[in-house]
């Protein structure tokens, strides 16, 4: 079989690697010649835009930034169904709106296209080391028929539902994450601001209810002042706005969602976008006059 790949970034490249690992031709298409001409190095064929891919591969990868670079892809001039036909499947594994998934499945519908949407969890070092967390929204069928490919990159792969539901799973992730790491860095600086050792409450409470991988990740990054990208803020950015459309698209309020979105505005505003989303903790760090880190030694 062989797999079309779109997107050959800092996620989409260490998963098309374990595509090719796993003994998938590929042909690939992105923005950097001098990454495609990497590929074909290493046997898989490039292409020179999405139509030229479609002519190729029966099922399509995609692994861009956002829903309007989704939308061009697949139905732009030079895109997917210029030559798509219907047996054309379509596995977009970035994290857009889940509205966009759906309004984009069914222009493709309309040739007979079909569209999972598969965004993933795990950053780049699960990435590399093919561990990803995958959700996905489409049809079961077209699921189960690719499920052993989408293992290649993947430790977990859970069907959710519908088109559009891989989407939603992903978002109330980020939802999920944003909220605790801002409980995290609201915690440990109210304990340094109330006089008692940041890192001590830390360890005394990460063995009860309060302890979970969020805090274990992050509380010892703010404590030493590292801020270095795992992911970062503009990109957290990126999922709470489409958060936030999606919620607003229903007309759901989500004011916890809402308040880290200001949060994170006030560190773009600062230039930290490029900061690791424990970056959060300065933002209490500025209200407050104080710093969490140890001798008030700031990170970088």
């Amino acid at each position: 079989m062989k797999i079309g790949f779109i997107g050959l970034g800092i996620m989409g490249k260490p998963m098309a690697k374990n595509i090719m690992k796993a003994g998938y031709e590929l042909v690939v298409n992105t923005h950097n010649p001098k990454t495609i001409q990497e590929f074909v190095d290493l046997g898989a064929e490039g292409a020179k835009n999405g139509a030229e891919v479609a002519t190729k591969a029966d099922v399509i990868i995609t692994m861009l930034p956002n829903s309007p670079q989704v939308r061009e892809l697949c139905l732009g001039e030079g895109g997917i169904l210029e030559t798509a036909t219907d047996k054309t499947v379509v596995i977009d594994m970035s994290s857009i709106d889940p509205t966009e998934s759906k309004a984009i499945a069914a222009e493709l519908a309309k040739k007979g296209v079909e569209m999972l949407d598969c965004p993933v969890s795990g950053g780049e070092p699960k990435a590399i080391d093919g561990t990803l967390s995958v959700m996905c929204g489409g049809t079961k069928e077209i699921w189960d028929k690719y499920y052993d490919l989408l293992m290649t990159m993947a430790a977990s792969v859970v069907y959710v539902g519908p088109i559009g539901s891989g989407n939603v799973a992903k978002l109330a992730n980020q939802m999920i994450v944003a909220a605790n790491i801002g409980a995290v860095a609201e915690a440990l600086t109210f304990a340094k601001k109330a006089g008692t050792d940041p890192e001590l409450v830390y360890k005394a409470i990460r063995g009860g209810l309060a302890g979970s991988t969020v805090l274990d990740a992050k509380a010892p990054m703010m404590l030493s002042g590292n801020y270095k990208p795992g992911f970062r803020i503009k990109l957290h950015v990126k999922d709470l706005t489409n958060a936030l459309n999606a919620a607003h698209a229903i007309n759901m309020p989500v004011p916890m969602t809402a308040h880290m979105m200001e949060v994170m505005q006030e560190l773009m505003n600062h230039d930290e976008g490029g900061c690791d989303h424990d970056d959060i903790v300065r933002y209490y760090e500025r209200m407050t006059g104080i710093s969490i880190i140890e001798n008030e030694k700031k990170g970088e």
